[in-house]
């Protein structure tokens, strides 16, 4: 499964060519994604609109949306968060914490377009999927 974080959701509906958004347009159908209740909610949050808001939701209600929220992964998400604060590095979300220990716990790989997901995956074993650059011109 590759869980597709916010970062990626926003350029995607917001028409951005990169390399995460030209290959989660080509997965879609073809690949197993999900995604977080915590992403799903971040993405929701962007909207001013209601009616934009609720049309997005059901598309991301077609992909399967996981539960990231239970007392063990709380404690592990801050017990990788204190590991990597020893290290030197600050992780500036608890939300982008959960989502990489979720990753990490449940052997997911996360696309993304977020430089706090690099300290997990260089020194907590996050599985990232990196896709292939493409020239974009």
């Amino acid at each position: 499964m590759v869980i597709v974080d916010t970062s990626v959701w926003i350029d995607y509906l917001n028409d951005k060519a990169n390399p995460q958004t030209l290959w989660l347009e080509f997965a879609i159908g073809y690949k197993n994604i999900g995604l977080s209740s915590l992403i799903l909610c971040e993405i929701l949050q962007g909207f001013r609109d209601n009616e934009d808001a609720l049309k997005t939701c059901d598309m991301l209600l077609k992909f399967p949306v996981f539960e990231a929220g239970d007392m063990r992964l709380a404690i592990q998400s801050a017990e990788n968060y204190r590991s990597l604060r020893r290290k030197g590095i600050t992780i500036r979300s608890t939300i982008d914490c959960i989502i990489a220990t979720y990753c990490i716990e449940y052997d997911h790989q996360l696309l993304h377009k977020d430089s706090d997901f690099d300290a997990f995956e260089a020194h907590l074993g996050l599985r990232v999927l990196h896709p292939p650059e493409i020239a974009l011109d």
